[in-house]
This record gives C-alpha cells, sequence and structure tokens, in this order.
C-alpha cells in the first residue's frame, strides 16, 4: 500500500476486492470502512444522494451541495425528482426507490427530506449502507423507532445530524448558554407556545396521479384510496404520517426547552396532555385543541400551549429569558451590555467551529447546521443535533400526543422508555408496519 491517502470509495472498494465473503457482514464491513474516512482525499469532492425533494428536502441539499456534488436523486413523484435534478445541475440520476439509490449509486453521504414516517427506515437503511447521514426532524415516528436508530447508528459509527437546525441559530443557542451560566439561576419552568393544528375535511379520493407512486409513498402506513392533502406538507396533520404540530414545531421548541433545562439525555418523570379532537371522515384527524404539563425529576415543569407567541419561555429564580425565530429578550439578556458572555466562553456543545460566523434564522442557520455535520464527517465526532439528543426531544413529543388521545396522566420512566404501571399506554410507542416496509430491531 502506498502512502498516497485514499477516498471512502476507493477503500470500499479495495477492502471488498479483498476480503473474503464472510467478512462482509454488514456491521463488520461498515464499520472498517467508517475506520477510514479519517483517510478519506481532502481534495476529492464527496458525492451525495438526495431523498424526498420536495421543498425542504431541497433546501437541505443545496446547503449540503457546498461541501459535495448530488449525485443522486430519489423521490416517488418523478416531476418533482425531475424538478430537483434540474435544480442541481441537471447529472444527478434519478431513482423512485431510495432503496435501489442505495444500492446502486455511488454515494458517500446521504441527506432526507421525505415525510415523517420514512425518516426512521430511510436513515436505518442509509446508515447500514455505510453512509453518513442528515435526516429532516422528527427523526422518528414512534419511541421504538428512535430506539432502534440509536442501535443502529451506534452500531454502524455513522455520524448523523438531525435537522432540529434551531441549536445551530445564535439566539436559541445564546439562550441554552445563558441558562447554563447561570443568568437566570436555577431554571424552574420552561413554557414552550406552538401554534394550532390545520383543520379540514372531508376530502374526496382521487386518482392516483401517473408521477406518483402512492404504494411506496405509504410505506409502513395503512394502504388507504389516494387523498391529495395526505400527501406532501399535509402529510403532517394525519397522525398516520406525522403528529401534528407537537411533532412538527414540537420538535424544534420542545429540544431547544431539554437542552436548556440540561435534559437533552433523559425525559420527564410524568405527563399530562388535554386535547379535543375532530371527528370527520376522510379528514385532518390531529387535534383541534391542546395542552401539555410535563415535569422532570429536578423538579423543573414543562408546559406546551397551542395559542400564544410562538417560542420558548425559559423562567428562573432569578430571571427570565424569551427565545424564538426571531427574538431573544428578558432583562439577562439586556445585562449582556454590562456582563457579556462571548461565543468563545459557549460550552453547551464540545465542537463548535468558531470560524463559521453566527447565523440567525432558517435559512442562514442551516448554513451552521450542514456545516456542523460536514465538520463531523471529517473528524468523526458527534453532531450538535444528534440522534442521541434528537430520540429523547422528540420522544417528549410523542409521549405528550399519547397522553392527549388517551386523555390521561402518565407517569413515564426516561431510563426503561416505558410508561410505569400503563400496559394500554405502552402499546401505543409503536404502530403496526406494512408488510415489506417494517422497521425492525437489530
Amino acid at each position: 500500500m502506498t502512502s498516497q491517502k485514499l477516498s471512502r470509495r476507493t477503500f470500499v472498494k479495495t477492502a471488498a476486492a479483498g476480503l473474503p465473503m464472510a467478512c462482509l457482514a454488514p456491521g463488520v464491513f461498515v464499520n472498517t470502512a467508517r475506520a477510514a474516512e479519517k483517510a478519506r482525499n481532502p481534495n476529492e469532492r464527496l458525492k451525495i444522494g438526495s431523498i424526498g425533494m420536495r421543498y425542504q428536502g431541497s433546501v437541505i441539499a443545496d446547503k449540503a451541495q457546498q461541501y459535495g456534488d448530488i449525485v443522486a436523486i430519489a423521490d416517488v413523484d418523478r416531476e418533482i425528482a425531475e424538478k430537483a435534478r434540474k435544480q442541481f445541475g441537471g447529472k444527478a440520476t434519478l431513482f423512485e426507490d431510495y432503496r435501489e439509490m442505495l444500492d446502486k449509486a455511488d454515494i458517500d453521504v446521504v441527506t432526507i427530506g421525505a415525510p415523517d414516517h420514512w425518516h426512521t427506515k430511510m436513515l436505518i437503511d442509509a446508515c447500514q449502507a455505510g453512509k453518513d447521514v442528515y435526516c429532516e426532524k422528527p427523526l422518528s415516528l414512534t419511541v421504538d423507532e428512535g430506539k432502534i436508530i440509536n442501535k443502529v447508528v451506534d452500531e454502524t459509527k455513522a455520524v448523523v445530524q438531525v435537522g432540529t437546525w434551531q441549536r445551530s441559530d445564535h439566539r436559541f443557542r445564546q439562550a441554552v448558554e445563558m441558562i447554563k451560566d447561570g443568568r437566570i439561576g436555577n431554571l424552574q419552568k420552561v413554557t414552550v407556545t406552538l401554534s394550532k393544528n390545520k383543520t379540514g375535511g372531508p376530502f374526496k379520493p382521487e386518482s392516483v396521479p401517473s408521477v406518483l407512486n402512492w404504494d411506496l409513498w405509504q410505506g409502513q402506513t395503512p394502504e388507504v384510496p389516494y387523498i391529495k392533502e395526505r400527501c406532501h406538507y399535509t402529510f403532517r396533520w394525519w397522525y398516520e404520517y406525522s403528529g401534528g404540530q407537537m411533532t412538527d414545531w414540537g420538535a424544534h421548541h420542545i429540544d431547544i426547552a431539554q437542552w436548556g433545562a440540561g435534559m437533552q439525555e433523559t425525559g420527564p418523570v410524568d405527563i399530562e396532555g388535554t386535547a379535543t379532537f375532530p371527528n370527520v371522515e376522510n379528514g385532518y384527524n390531529v387535534a383541534l385543541d391542546y395542552h401539555l404539563k410535563a415535569r422532570y425529576a429536578n423538579g423543573v415543569v414543562l408546559e406546551v400551549n397551542d395559542s400564544g407567541r410562538t417560542g420558548v419561555m425559559f423562567e428562573g429564580d432569578e430571571g427570565r429569558i424569551f427565545v424564538n425565530r426571531g427574538t431573544i429578550a428578558g432583562k439577562p439578556v439586556e445585562d449582556l451590555a454590562k456582563n457579556p458572555l462571548p461565543r468563545e466562553s459557549f460550552n453547551v456543545y464540545a465542537h463548535d467551529n468558531l470560524s463559521r460566523p453566527p447565523r440567525m434564522g432558517k435559512l442562514d442557520a442551516i448554513v451552521n447546521h450542514m456545516g456542523n455535520f460536514f465538520d463531523c464527517i471529517e473528524t468523526r465526532a458527534t453532531p450538535i443535533s444528534s440522534v442521541q439528543n434528537q430520540h429523547r426531544s422528540v420522544t417528549v413529543c410523542h409521549i405528550g400526543n399519547i397522553s392527549q388521545r388517551l386523555g390521561r396522566k402518565l407517569t413515564w420512566d426516561p431510563q426503561q422508555e416505558q410508561f410505569v404501571g400503563d400496559a394500554e399506554a405502552n402499546t401505543w410507542l409503536k404502530r403496526e408496519q406494512r408488510a415489506g416496509y417494517e422497521i425492525k430491531d437489530t
């Protein structure tokens, strides 16, 4: 072997040619390939495969192309796939089924912008195929899916960044750093305000558009007639595919709440949700009105409301801080003029790249969030929105929805990740999955 650095692709091909078939078990081979990642030629552009290209999928692919080339695109909607290929230079190979892309395309990195009910399986399949992955939030559709993701990422040593980009927005990061620095004293309560869920229906079944593979779009979920409102953006107002605002914006704001409370590696010990629900055949079925209250072992209380000014309010015994996508406010923030907290002293995330300027707002913050992902691909460090902390955050969203739907207070064991003394509630930690699309524990 010469001293010339090998690319990841060259290493994989060389290893495959020189190893007996018995050595090519997925865990062994993938881990070996990942161990050589540091040897990748820094002058070689990474090859990126992007899955799910309607709006957010194209946004993250656009930010990723600073670090690599979009060489493959997978989308069940041919019209969207073709539009994306034009957007990214017209040369990417198109696939209807992402599994074929993982099997045939020469790629190093995968971005996932598909609907929520596909995140887990796509992420797991990409990790087991030896790819590093940027996956949109929410991380999972159920609590049990998140447990499986954590096991797979640990086994494959994949670098995975979840798209909760608010962690890379300077306002949200500053709020969390100020809380850790004691600027509001002892944290007592966090209030997260989300928006109302959308209402609508009944909707009429229609013929499936010729450009759409509706069966594949449905994936693990129950097979139903095509209704256009189930698809694309409005999928999030159906529990079959998502969790309404609780998992949509909640995956962002509840994550910041957990991070600021120092609870990102655990969860609440009890949770009580109330909600009213629509009763419309072939209509949106997420909650009409909802409220959530959770308590942590350290006494911190989290409340989630569906009306008011959206954002996150941290309240301590010496002050409070409010933060959202346009504002960070409160007396402790005003006091920064005389008692600054410089970015160089931030310490709630260990792998900062201080050469990246602070950014605020969705599109700019995603620049830094994607940059952190590719920094971690090079260093094999843990990204700022890891599967570990994002599983814990979205778990709060999931068990909150479960409490609302059952209409009662639930006791939660964050170590065992199950409800205490409530067998019925525990059945809601997973869902039945259609044959051919099962997500199997490893």
